[in-house]
């Protein structure tokens, strides 16, 4: 991986050194992690769940999607879906659910980035 594309990357939220010490270095394996992101259902499923009052099912999604950005070094989204758990299990549904605009900011910029500096 490149400097440029580590830059493109970081500029996007994600912090790709720290996410190689979790993936040992191992830059074909953190590409591949990170090309799996644009195919994870949980942003969609929090989306749903949020649209249709479903708490449990939204507080689900979050924490799951939390893991995930966790996991990828994406700290942005990451800091935003931590922010909406603590939310959610706090009993502040509608502060929570407020959140969604800017965790769908942080999202697409995460999945355009991705699209464009993965592609094969």
């Amino acid at each position: 991986m490149d400097e440029n594309k580590k830059e493109r990357l970081a500029e996007a939220g994600i912090d790709v050194e720290n996410a190689l010490e979790r993936f040992m270095g191992n830059e074909g394996l953190l590409e591949r992690f990170l090309k799996k992101f644009l195919n994870d259902q949980n942003f969609s499923k929090l989306t749903v769940a949020i649209g249709e009052k479903k708490e449990q099912e939204a507080l689900a999604a979050s924490h799951t999607l939390k893991g995930v950005c966790g996991n990828l070094s994406m700290g942005r989204l990451y800091g935003l879906a931590t922010e909406q758990v603590n939310l959610f299990r706090a009993g502040r549904w509608q502060e929570a659910a407020d959140l969604m605009p800017q965790m769908s900011a942080e999202y697409e910029t995460i999945c355009e980035t991705l699209r464009r500096e993965l592609a094969d």
